[in-house]
């Protein structure tokens, strides 16, 4: 075999990961420079919603080239989110402009759940670009090391996809509440709290698959010129050592309380933009109401947490999955369009594929 056919061998493999979604606690709203947070967040990552992702690369006829499809199927508008990733990312991993990839993509929840995808999407696919690093030039032998390159790179896709990479609870964001936290990658905390929250359950009850009339990358940029943009930073900074404290004690009263005010603060700063947005529903008002009603009837500490658009994610400890669950299909589930919801739960992170 001559050198370059050799050369061209090495440049030729398979590699798959899965990657989960993750649900924010302190939210992370408002950015600057190349995907930085104005704040650190801090979210539970997820088991049952996750992406799939399987790329078999080969050299390429000259530049980095690719194709793409979700679920079997061309995906224009997420392919060209793909392609300008990549080639941002050939500044980070020089080789992959000698190479074809073939990305194959697929969601364990539906497309049309009204989960947001790009945190599960991203996560998978920077986990799979420094897998093929990695068997290229063999330079992350370390599981830290490896991991919080995934997660910078991830992050450069999507902001909220640096948190996906590890199991149980992730930090992405500079905060003196953990050593080594930075606003290039996300660390993992799953270790630096109590047991219950690495069980902890989420209920994603779906109240509008429809598109938001607001995306979030619209949202980021209207915290620019926000009047309360500082005061809020400032809120989550101490949310979050606050939370932080909580989660290592187990202090379910306090967690539930941080949460809340959490959830409801990035939809406060939704409605006093300028101009203001508003991506809560009818039926989510009802559902956290009676959310509200269903812990003060029973002591049960579940709590509600919601991202940028309508649908509600209820938290709450394994040790109350059945009364919880009963509560969710008789009085809940009314309320989500179709009767959809996600039964997830607190998962282990990212999985590589054989």
């Amino acid at each position: 075999m001559t050198e370059a056919a050799a050369s061209d061998q090495s440049l030729e493999g398979r590699v798959a990961w899965a990657s989960p979604s993750n649900i924010a606690l302190i939210k992370y709203w408002g950015k600057h420079g190349v995907q930085l947070p104005r704040n650190p967040s801090v979210s539970l990552t997820l088991s049952q919603c996750a992406t799939t992702t399987e790329i078999i690369y080969k050299p390429s006829a000259g530049d980095l080239s690719f194709d793409f499809e979700f679920e079997g199927r061309p995906h224009p508008a997420f392919e060209a989110r793909v392609g300008t990733y990549l080639s941002a990312m050939t500044a980070e991993i020089p080789m992959l402009d000698r190479l074809h990839l073939s990305i194959r993509s697929s969601n364990s929840f539906p497309h049309s759940s009204g989960i947001a995808s790009s945190a599960s999407a991203f996560s998978a696919l920077a986990l799979c670009l420094c897998s093929i690093d990695h068997a290229i030039n063999h330079n992350l032998s370390e599981d830290q090391t490896y991991r919080r390159k995934a997660s910078r790179l991830a992050r450069l896709g999507s902001g909220s996809a640096a948190r996906s990479i590890y199991a149980h609870a992730a930090l992405w964001g500079k905060s003196g509440t953990i050593e080594g936290s930075s606003d290039d990658y996300a660390v993992a905390v799953g270790q630096d709290i109590d047991k219950v929250f690495t069980t902890y359950r989420d209920a994603i009850l779906i109240v509008d698959q429809g598109a938001k009339s607001t995306s979030s990358s619209a949202g980021h940029q209207l915290m620019n010129e926000h009047p309360y943009a500082n005061e809020r930073y400032n809120q989550a900074r101490l949310h979050m050592s606050q939370i932080m404290e909580a989660m290592r004690t187990g202090d379910l009263k306090r967690f539930v309380e941080l949460v809340e005010i959490e959830a409801m603060q990035l939809h406060a700063m939704m409605m006093c933009s300028r101009p203001y947005y508003l991506l809560l529903s009818p039926n989510s008002i009802k559902i956290i109401n009676l959310i509200r009603e269903f812990r003060k009837s029973t002591q049960i500490p579940v709590c509600f947490t919601i991202d940028a658009g309508p649908n509600i994610h209820l938290l709450y400890p394994a040790d109350d999955q059945a009364p919880v669950q009963v509560f969710i299909k008789d009085v809940l589930v009314p309320y989500c369009q179709a009767g959809m919801w996600i039964d997830d739960f607190v998962g282990l992170g990212p999985q590589q594929q054989e």
